[in-house]
């Protein structure tokens, strides 16, 4: 039996309008500044033009949305967006604060409010039940819709909320609004945040799959029946939404981080108010226009109390997704001191994470981290590289379905020694999520001479320039910021007395493109090994043992993926169950999927995203113990009966 008011009533219609959505939410994780690249006074012919149209498409956005309606920032400020590959200003959107905040918090709550049990009709039942969907698990058909149980009534308005939705013209079936608008907003990820076009258009597809997925994750929300020590009791574990969930997303996938989230938190019945990150907002903003248009976030389950049940629903417009940005510390301050928001979900540095465990325990909020990385890559001397090289050779056509694996991609690849390398190295470095993307390369003493000259080779063709241009693998860092972290990382390898062995400057290119890395003898004293890069920067380490080389992988503070090559089954399993990663790779450099649980141990995070078990992190856990109240009544009845005996007979 499904239990619990998510499971029975909330779950069939939310997946519904899941299914036609596509998704939104992260805070700036490590960017809490504004960008300081240099700006460009005019804005050339062709980005103009490129704005232009996807201004005409609808889906340039620059006002924040609260409550389903588009805003400006109250005291009327504005955050200029800028293209990194070229410094131009494509766009203004409001630098909002605490007050914004607040508002969206608000709105989000009273959306969540309005699909609770209500108090204020009389009944003690939530919208949904008001208008059919009841608990019918004793047998009692109190509401209308005779002859139809409540499983039968969920699916009658499954089917009606999906006849809806796809009268909208441009939500063709499920999570298709994403994928019909595909390459609009591949561009404008690739306007905003520099990476390739193709792999832009990658990350919508990857996104696309976390609505998918969780749409039908929503149907399995299943709460327990637990034998109670006694017979004529009745303990019901139910499974019921968090609330008000605030979501943190960064710039480095500013679509794919946001469906990660956004997608279980609403399938699960939380509503949500996102910070995306300000470097990034557009994306963010699109995402939600095509919720608007799918007709999710005003509706989301929530009807009109009291509409007859002869009727069709009535829905009624609230804050169920909400999208602020601006000032990230007045933005974050607000959605730690409310009391409204039960969770927080975060993607970003460990720095800014550690911040946030600080700010929420002042509430004891629910929290879910995914912090930095600083993932290892070890290639043995038994790994058969041809079958590495054929196992790594993903193109960049591939990206169109999976571009969310990049950072797996060039872990594989480094290790691997691809002849295609260029195709997966260095492929976001401009949007870098952890240092693990560049992460560390341990290679066997017999493989580093080798190694180091093919991958060198393989890096030195790859071609770098704007997302725009045909062929260009590598896009440009998201700003000088950035730039000045690798420089000062890559001088301090330098110091200590590692080989670069090519790149290891600015690209000519100027603004802030970099040049592809490849630095040998680094050893694990160095920057490169201890914190994450941010930049197309490849440390090379050498191990001699299977020991040393899980020693040198252990040695960090982060725990979030890592990677072995090896033909050796026994090895992979001894070296698999002694890295402390919450994702390994083995002979692989897929392992991040809508399907399997991401997340890392030690200090790269808290809780799971994706899967089944990325659900649980907004659901809360609770139980019912029931016992029958005539029998009840009958012995508390009992004149002059003394407590002790009370509680005899209660319990025979």
């Amino acid at each position: 039996m499904t239990l619990g008011r998510v499971a029975l009533a909330r779950m069939p219609a939310i997946r519904c309008k899941i299914n036609s959505l596509f998704s939104t939410f992260h805070l700036a994780s490590s960017s809490m500044n504004l960008p300081s690249s240099p700006l460009s006074r005019h804005i050339s012919m062709k980005t103009e033009s490129l704005v232009s149209k996807l201004t005409s498409s609808g889906l340039l956005k620059t006002q924040g949305l609260i409550g389903g309606k588009w805003v400006d920032a109250n005291d009327g400020n504005t955050i200029q967006v800028l293209n990194p590959a070229t410094g131009e200003v494509i766009a203004n959107v409001p630098c909002m604060g605490r007050r914004e905040t607040d508002d969206a918090i608000s709105s989000a709550n009273d959306a969540f409010r309005l699909s609770m049990p209500s108090e204020g009709n009389g009944t003690g039942m939530s919208p949904l039940q008001e208008f059919g969907f009841h608990d019918n698990w004793h047998g009692v058909n109190s509401l209308p819709l005779r002859g139809a149980n409540i499983y039968e009534n969920v699916e009658r308005y499954s089917s009606l909320l999906t006849d809806f939705l796809m009268l909208l013209p441009t939500c063709i079936a499920r999570f298709d609004l994403l994928i019909t608008h595909k390459e609009k907003l591949g561009q404008l990820i690739t306007l905003e945040q520099g990476k390739p076009l193709k792999e832009a258009m990658g990350e919508v597809s990857y996104g696309a799959s976390f609505i998918e997925f969780f749409a039908e994750e929503a149907k399995r929300v299943y709460g327990d029946i637990i034998p109670a020590t006694l017979g004529d009791r009745r303990l019901f574990v139910l499974k019921q939404p968090v609330g008000v969930v605030g979501a943190i997303t960064p710039w480095n996938f500013p679509l794919a981080m946001i469906t990660r989230k956004v997608g279980p938190a609403l399938a699960c019945g939380c509503t949500v108010v996102v910070k995306p990150s300000e470097l990034t907002p557009l994306t963010a903003l699109a995402a939600a226009e095509l919720a608007l248009q799918a007709g999710i976030p005003p509706v989301l389950g929530v009807y009109i109390i009291g509409t007859p049940s002869t009727e069709e629903p009535q829905f009624t417009n609230r804050g169920v997704l909400n999208v602020v940005m601006g000032k990230a510390p007045d933005i974050g301050d607000a959605l730690l001191a409310s009391r409204e928001v039960r969770k927080i979900t975060f993607t970003g540095s460990t720095a800014v994470g550690k911040k946030l465990m600080a700010g929420a325990a002042g509430t004891v909020k629910r929290l879910s981290l995914e912090l930095g990385g600083n993932a290892p890559c070890i290639v043995f001397d038994d790994a058969d590289l041809d079958v590495a090289v054929k196992g790594s050779t993903y193109h960049i056509d591939t990206l169109s379905l999976l571009s969310d694996y990049n950072g797996f991609w060039t872990a594989i690849a480094a290790d691997a020694l691809i002849q295609d390398f260029e195709n997966v190295f260095f492929l976001n470095d401009v949007a870098l999520c952890f240092a693990f993307i560049f992460g560390r390369y341990c290679h066997g003493g017999g493989i580093y001479d080798k190694f180091a000259d093919a991958f060198s080779k393989a890096v030195q063709s790859m071609q770098v320039g704007d997302g725009f241009s045909e062929g260009v693998v590598q896009g440009p860092l998201i700003n000088e910021a950035a730039v000045q972290k690798v420089e000062s990382f890559v001088q301090d390898a330098i110091t200590q007395g590692a080989k670069v062995l090519l790149g290891g400057k600015r690209h000519s290119l100027g603004m802030t493109f970099y040049e592809p890395t490849v630095i040998s003898n680094v050893t694990e004293t160095m920057l490169l090994s201890r914190e994450e890069v941010f930049g197309p920067v490849a440390p090379l380490l050498r191990f001699e043992t299977e020991e040393e080389a899980i020693w040198l992988a252990n040695n960090t503070n982060a725990g979030l993926a890592a990677y072995i090559f090896t033909n050796n089954v026994q090895r992979s399993w001894r070296v698999t169950e002694a890295l402390e990663y919450g994702l390994v790779g083995v002979n692989e450099g897929i392992i991040s999927t809508e399907v399997a649980p991401f997340g890392g141990v030690k200090q790269s995070g808290l809780g799971r995203e994706g899967s089944k078990y990325g659900m649980d992190e907004y659901l809360e856990v609770s139980i019912t113990f029931s016992a029958y109240l005539e029998k009840v009544k009958a012995i508390f009845s009992l004149p002059r009966v003394e407590e002790e005996n009370k509680l005899s007979i209660l319990i025979q």
